[in-house]
C-alpha cells in the first residue's frame, strides 16, 4: 500500500517464510498472553494494526472513542512495523494459535495468508447481529474477502491511486471548470492537459515517484492504466500469467512518451515527488490518496480527483485495509460478539478514518453529511466501484514482492534505462519466477 511516511516506505522484499525462520515466532510466544480484563468481567480484545503517521493518529482517535463507548470491552491495541515485519509476526501468531483476536490486513494479501490455517472466518450470524450486511459494501470488495463461501475479511476502506492537482496552475492553464478540474477522457486529452500546464510552469507538469529503494509507484501506475484497457496480469485464481502484450505495450509506450517529451519528471524518489508538488513546482501528482494530510497541512492550493479514463473504463489500482481474525485454537461466543461489535463500530464511525484520504468501504458513510463535508476527500468517492486489486496470489498486494520487483522494472522504463519492450519482457520474466515459488505460508498450520 501506500505509505505517507518514510518509515512505511521501507517495504522489505524477503519472503515471509525466510523472515519467520530468523526468529519472529520467539517474541510472539511470550508476548501474546491474554490481558487480565477477563478477571474483571470485561471482554478482552486485542487488535494488531500497522497504521503510522496520519493514519495512526486517526486510528488512535477512533480506538479511544470506541473504548469510551464500550466500557464492557477491554481493548488493547498494538501498532507494529509496516510491511513484511508486520505480516511475518501476524502469520506466526496465527500459526502458533497465540494471535490477537482481531487484526488489520491488506485485502489483496488475503489469498496468500492461509485462510483456514492462519486466519479464521467471521461468524456470519455475529456480523448480522452487529448490523453488517453484504449489501452495505461494494460487491467486488466484499467478495474479495470471501474464500470458499466464508467471509475471512471485512473491508474498512479502499485506498486508490488518485490524481492531485494544483488549482491555481490548472486555472491559469485553462483546465478548471469552476472549482473542479475539467473532465479529461483519453490519453490524447490527458497529454494536451499536461502540455497546457507545462506552458504555465515551464517545468514537467506531472511528478510521481520514479526511483529509489522499494519504489512501488511505477507498478501502481502501470497497473492502473493497464486495468483500464481491460487487461489482467494474472488469472482470476492468481496461478498463471495472462498479461496481454499488446495492451501492456500500449500503456508502457504511453508512459515512456510522456517522460521523453518532458511532461513527466524523469527522476524523483518518493519524498522528492511529494515535495515538488507541495511547493507548487508542478501541476499534477499521481499517488495514493494518503498524502492529502501532507498537502493540507502545508497549505498547498490543491484538490484531488480520480485518475482519468485514459484507456477505457476509469479504473484505478488500489488495495483495501480490512479486518481479519487471526487463527485461535479456542474461540467463544462472548469474544466473537465483542469482535463483531468492534468491527461494526469502526465501520460506522469511519468518517474520521476518511479524513486521511481513504474511501470508506461501508457504503452508508459515503452519504453521511459529515463525510460529504470533507473536501477534497469526498470528491472522488465514486471510485469505490472502479478499484482494481491485484489478483489473489501469495506474492501480490501491499508490501509484496510483486510490487517491489515490478516497481523496480517499471522504474527503469521511466528513468530511461529500459525500452517498453524490454521492460515488458523483464516484468513477465519476474512474474514467471514468482509463480514458480511456493507460498512460504501455505504449509503452516496450527
Amino acid at each position: 500500500m501506500h505509505s505517507p511516511h518514510p518509515s512505511r516506505r521501507r517495504v522489505l522484499a524477503g519472503s515471509l517464510g525466510a523472515l519467520a525462520a530468523t526468529g519472529a515466532l520467539g517474541p510472539l510466544a511470550t508476548g501474546c498472553a491474554a490481558p487480565s480484563a477477563a478477571a474483571s468481567g470485561r471482554t478482552p480484545l486485542r487488535f494488531w494494526h500497522l497504521f503510522g503517521g496520519g493514519d495512526g493518529v486517526n486510528m488512535q482517535n477512533m480506538l479511544g472513542a470506541f473504548r469510551a463507548a464500550h466500557p464492557d470491552i477491554e481493548l488493547e491495541a498494538t501498532t507494529l512495523q509496516w510491511g513484511a515485519p508486520y505480516y511475518t509476526k501476524l502469520g506466526m501468531a496465527g500459526a502458533g494459535g497465540r494471535a490477537p483476536e482481531v487484526a488489520a490486513l491488506h485485502m489483496a494479501r488475503l489469498a496468500g495468508f492461509g485462510p483456514g490455517r492462519l486466519l479464521d472466518p467471521f461468524p456470519a450470524d455475529r456480523l448480522a447481529e452487529a448490523g453488517l450486511r453484504p449489501d452495505d459494501f461494494p460487491p467486488d470488495l466484499w467478495r474479495r474477502g470471501q474464500i470458499d463461501g466464508k467471509q475471512y475479511a471485512v473491508p474498512l476502506d479502499t485506498h486508490p491511486l488518485v490524481l492531485y492537482y494544483q488549482t491555481e496552475i490548472c486555472r491559469k492553464a485553462g483546465l478548471m471548470d469552476g472549482d473542479r478540474l475539467k473532465t479529461v477522457t483519453g490519453a490524447a486529452e490527458f497529454t494536451e492537459a499536461l502540455r497546457a500546464a507545462k506552458k504555465v510552469t515551464g517545468a514537467p507538469s506531472l511528478v510521481t515517484e520514479t526511483l529509489g529503494p522499494d519504489c512501488i509507484t511505477p507498478w501502481r501506475l502501470f497497473s492502473t492504466f493497464y486495468s483500464q484497457t481491460g487487461g489482467a496480469v494474472l488469472s482470476p485464481d492468481g496461478k498463471s500469467l495472462v498479461l496481454d502484450d499488446a495492451k501492456a505495450l500500449r500503456v508502457l509506450e504511453f508512459m515512456a512518451s510522456l517522460v521523453e517529451e518532458g511532461l513527466w519528471a524523469r527522476r524523483a524518489d518518493y519524498g522528492a515527488s511529494v515535495g515538488i508538488f507541495s511547493q507548487g513546482r508542478t501541476a499534477f501528482h499521481l499517488n495514493g490518496d494518503w498524502e492529502v494530510t501532507t498537502f493540507r497541512t502545508g497549505g498547498t492550493p490543491f484538490s484531488m480527483t480520480r485518475v482519468p479514463a485514459l484507456f477505457g473504463r476509469a479504473t484505478t489500482q488500489a488495495d483495501s485495509h480490512a479486518f481479519v481474525l487471526p487463527h485461535q485454537r479456542n474461540r467463544d461466543v462472548a469474544t466473537d460478539r465483542a469482535i463483531c461489535a468492534f468491527v461494526a463500530w469502526m465501520l460506522k464511525h469511519s468518517v474520521e478514518w476518511a479524513a486521511g484520504g481513504h474511501v470508506p468501504a461501508y457504503r452508508p458513510i459515503l452519504e453521511d453529511p459529515a463525510y460529504l463535508a470533507l473536501e477534497p476527500q469526498s470528491a472522488y468517492r465514486g471510485v469505490i466501484d472502479d478499484v482494481v486489486l491485484d489478483e489473489p496470489a501469495w506474492f501480490a498486494g501491499s508490501a509484496s514482492r510483486m510490487w517491489i520487483e515490478l516497481g523496480e522494472v517499471f522504474s527503469t522504463l521511466l528513468i530511461g534505462s529500459r525500452t517498453p519492450r524490454a521492460a515488458l519482457a523483464e516484468a513477465k520474466l519476474r512474474l514467471g519466477r514468482l509463480l514458480d515459488i511456493r507460498n512460504p505460508l501455505s504449509g503452516v498450520a496450527s
